[in-house]
């Protein structure tokens, strides 16, 4: 038993080795000669303009997190589809529909519940409130 885990460890002991000597082999052959073109925050070709900390668009992370919950769900259901086939034979195929049909439509009513409330549309749309430059108030100043 203890040869399966000795195979893993050496394994290990060569791939953290084989890092650390590439690591060192190109801390040592590589040219050492910083200057401040090389310093600089590479901005695809082009010099770097205004400062790094910017806001950052939210939509960004809300369109990413959709795509990471659907993203997971393909990893969910991969591979239940592999099995499918012998639970079917096992009779266990409409318990297994069932529970992926039911993991289906929770994500399906999230979806609908966020594109309902308008988290999907890239630019949202904000209603004028009343008490704020209405031409009424402008007018009564």
């Amino acid at each position: 038993m203890y040869f399966q885990f000795a195979n893993v460890l050496i394994f290990v002991a060569l791939a953290v080795g084989l890092v650390a000597l590439m690591t060192g082999l190109s801390w040592l052959l590589r040219p050492n000669n910083p200057e401040p073109g090389k310093m600089s925050t590479y901005e695809c070709g082009e010099p770097p303009t205004g400062g790094a900390w910017i806001n950052f668009n939210i939509r960004f992370y809300l369109v990413a997190l959709i795509f990471v919950i659907f993203d997971v769900e393909v990893a969910f259901i991969a591979p239940v589809t592999v099995v499918y086939k012998n639970w079917v034979e096992q009779g266990l195929g409409l318990f297994a529909f069932t529970e992926i049909a039911i993991f289906l439509t929770i994500l399906f009513v999230g979806l609908i519940y966020v594109w309902a409330k308008g988290d999907l549309e890239w630019v949202k749309r904000v209603a004028p409130s009343s008490d704020q430059d209405s031409p009424d108030m402008r007018e009564a100043a």
